[in-house]
């Protein structure tokens, strides 16, 4: 079946260039696709299809161009884990595509008692940089797998988002433009991603983050949903997406008891595992009076 129309979507996009009043002449191009267009993180995916783990240790996680290599070490061997980087390493300059090693950073998460040392990583002769502590995605995730870092970021862009507020409030608008200002500027920062890492926030750091809340409904003068409520709503929708898709990797997680009306419990030795996505989210379904079967 012949693509006319994506041919023709190729072969006639003009590129010009833009340096203060000047404009570059116009040229034709048919590589590539167009900054911010909607089929690029589409296209991008198909490219990268082939880009997989080739040990059953290690995992390739790929967002548009952010690609996250993550590896299990097991006795101290890191052989798996560093052939796994190598291998990214060759495929991007088979694909075209550069690594940019300043970019690049490597975090080791390790609970264990006592930490051995470990041998610095290299990609192309350069050292890429240990850090304890990065931002993937929006998130800011640390080797000790602990969210105060993420609240502090969190509560400090809220917080000057909080100022517009009031300058909202005192130019007259209305609650219900208060209240939609909030829910779209100052809420959305509180709960990016919050399904991830509020389970697992201590008392102190939520209390950091209700306290946003409560500045606002004292400048809106309107009660507000708290983050909790936010959280088990959003972790039930979650749930519920991932119960409807026999494809997702963890459906398998969520498996009906013989009863049909409660889900079987993830087995938990630690309280971080207790606390996350998975644990908590089946203990708010197995709440809820609504039948599965």
């Amino acid at each position: 079946m012949q693509n006319t129309q994506g041919q023709r979507w190729r072969d006639l996009r003009q590129l010009e260039a833009d340096i203060g009043n000047r404009t570059s002449a116009s040229i034709i191009t048919n590589t590539g696709v167009p900054q911010g267009c909607v089929l690029s993180p589409i296209l991008y995916t198909l490219f990268t299809h082939d880009c997989v783990a080739t040990s059953k240790d290690n995992i390739i996680l790929k967002f548009a161009d952010d690609t996250a290599v993550i590896g299990r070490i097991t006795g101290g061997d890191e052989t798996a884990y560093r052939r796994e980087v190598a291998g990214l390493v060759s495929w991007c300059e088979d694909n075209n595509l550069t690594l940019n090693t300043d970019k690049t950073k490597e975090m080791i998460v390790d609970m264990g008692k006592t930490r051995s040392p470990r041998l610095p990583l290299f990609i192309r002769e350069l050292e890429v940089e240990r850090v304890s502590s990065f931002k993937y995605l929006g998130i800011y995730i640390c080797e000790d797998l602990t969210w105060t870092l993420n609240t502090t970021q969190l509560v400090k862009k809220a917080q000057q988002r909080l100022y517009f507020l009031r300058r909202l409030r005192k130019f007259g608008m209305s609650r219900k433009i208060l209240s939609n200002f909030y829910s779209c500027i100052v809420e959305s920062t509180l709960t990016s991603c919050i399904t991830a890492w509020y389970g697992s926030t201590t008392a102190m750091d939520r209390k950091r983050l209700q306290r946003v809340i409560t500045t606002a409904e004292k400048i809106i003068r309107t009660p507000l949903p708290s983050l909790q409520s936010i959280y088990h709503r959003r972790a039930l929708r979650r749930a519920a997406s991932i119960l409807k898709d026999p494809t997702h990797p963890q459906h398998g997680l969520f498996t009906l008891l013989p009863s049909g009306r409660r889900f079987r419990s993830v087995k938990s030795r630690t309280s971080r595992l207790n606390n996350s996505f998975f644990p908590t989210t089946i203990r708010l379904l197995n709440r809820r009076p609504t039948s599965f079967t």
